[in-house]
């Protein structure tokens, strides 16, 4: 059996990797590994959503689980849901922002955190060797229905308490937070204008996941309606995307840093916790507040759990996935987009100038062919050798790849977990530096793997 958790969660296209077998195996593993006599389910709003929701709870029930079905709801909500309700275990369908065809399974414990690796390890482990505790046919679980939105609705109005009434342009693009995010918007004093917010799990309106280009339509609609910011999500509602009151994109990881120097502030120093990929403003501004970042591999369940280890006032990957740790640990894009007004006022700033304040620097992304099977032995000869193609460095990680900060900028060498290649992202103080590392970096790479044919390891 391959490895069924990825970075987050289980997730492939349904009936080809992600079957109803599969889900029902899901659903007894972690009921036999976690004891759990409660849980919550919910979908996103893919077509798929109910047969997949169908098995899983069918596998609960057998092993004696009480399961409530919230119906369609962003991940954030039922993660805040599964904490709220004193559920042991929470389970949200969804494939985020994949394509229609996917979809998938993440799973929160009752703290409304992410399965960590060892949890997940423990439920493939029970499904490799079909190992399920069944209850008795006179123990099986029940199975009830309830709409339980209006909890998380309360919690982010009561979060963001603008004074203002701002105006916001909004598009769910047909995805999970097709209710919640205008009514969101609405219930903290908002004038919203909506867009794409009718739930169709085809997303016949733009890609779910919300970049520069899907967000066009949004992006022109801020300008048009001269509107104070636009915000648009991803399948499930775990991301979030600005459009800044000019109609321009705001870059992820502007976006982030802007925030996080705000909460820095806000709290008198504290730490941030973002991925080695994020880009080195953040550490720029968060230090200049009087905080200090921290970086984890790359996914939010290593971000959010990384949160709650070190007590982290806030945390979030550059691809708009925010952990606010005040409320729950789950990445939550509708609780972002409110709680952003709340930095704007507090400010007195517009969005574009309030991430106008972000220093900028030049990002550069290449990626080398690698096979699978060498990868491991390359990347150790890479960290081996690294140091001594930039001998003046800051800093060396290895907890995602090889980082190495540097005076001038940085390097990430990361071997890719989809494709056979290994992925190089630099960034630099301007593009002469930004070449420059990414040709010092590259040179590394051919070395290592020039070593590894050589001495034919990995055969």
């Amino acid at each position: 059996m391959g490895k069924l958790f990825g970075t987050s969660g289980v997730r492939g296209i349904v009936n080809e990797f992600l079957t109803p077998e599969l889900a029902c195996k899901v659903g007894m593993a972690t009921a036999s590994i976690s004891k759990a006599k409660k849980a919550l389910v919910a979908t996103d709003t893919r077509v798929t959503g109910p047969l997949i929701e169908a098995a899983l709870v069918s596998g609960l029930s057998a092993c004696g689980v009480n399961t409530c079905k919230i119906g369609v709801t962003p991940t954030p909500v039922l993660a805040y849901l599964t904490r709220t309700l004193a559920a042991d275990v929470g389970f949200m369908i969804t494939a985020s922002h994949n394509p229609p065809q996917y979809n998938g399974i993440k799973i929160f414990s009752s703290d409304s955190l992410s399965y960590t690796d060892e949890l997940q390890n423990a439920v493939e482990k029970r499904i490799a060797e079909s190992n399920f505790g069944l209850a008795d046919w006179r123990a099986i679980g029940k199975t009830t229905v309830s709409d339980e939105n209006r909890r998380y609705l309360d919690m982010a109005r009561t979060a963001a308490k603008p004074k203002k009434t701002w105006r916001v342009v909004v598009d769910p693009g047909c995805g999970a937070t097709f209710n919640i995010a205008p009514l969101v918007l609405r219930e903290v004093g908002c004038e919203v204008i909506a867009l794409n917010a009718h739930p169709d799990g085809f997303f016949p309106a733009r890609s779910s996941e919300p970049t520069k280009e899907s967000l066009a339509d949004l992006s022109k609609t801020v300008k048009a309606m001269d509107a104070d910011m636009g915000v648009g999500f991803d399948g499930d509602g775990d991301r979030v995307a600005f459009i800044d009151d000019k109609g321009a994109f705001v870059d992820f990881d502007y976006a982030l840093a802007a925030f996080s120097s705000f909460v820095v502030r806000k709290n008198n120093g504290g730490t941030v916790v973002t991925t080695v990929e994020a880009s080195m403003c953040i550490e720029r501004v968060v230090e200049a507040a009087g905080g200090n970042v921290v970086r984890t591999k790359v996914g939010d369940v290593y971000v959010a759990e990384s949160v709650q280890r070190l007590g982290a006032v806030f945390g979030g990957e550059p691809c708009g996935a925010w952990v606010h740790p005040k409320y729950h640990y789950c990445p939550d894009g509708p609780l972002s987009a409110v709680l952003s007004l709340n930095a704007l006022e507090d400010t007195g700033k517009s969005m574009s100038e309030f991430i106008g304040e972000v220093p900028q620097f030049i990002t550069l992304r290449e990626k080398l062919t690698c096979e699978n099977n060498v990868k491991i032995i390359v990347l150790t000869l890479i960290e081996k050798n690294i140091k001594s193609a930039f001998p003046a460095f800051k800093d060396l990680s290895t907890v995602d790849g090889v980082r190495i900060a540097l005076e001038e900028g940085w390097l990430l060498i990361r071997a890719s977990g989809t494709e056979p290649v290994i992925r190089v992202t630099v960034e630099g103080e301007s593009l002469k530096a930004a070449r420059d590392i990414m040709e010092r970096g590259k040179a590394v790479i051919h070395s290592a793997m020039e070593t590894q044919e050589n001495t034919g390891s990995g055969k």
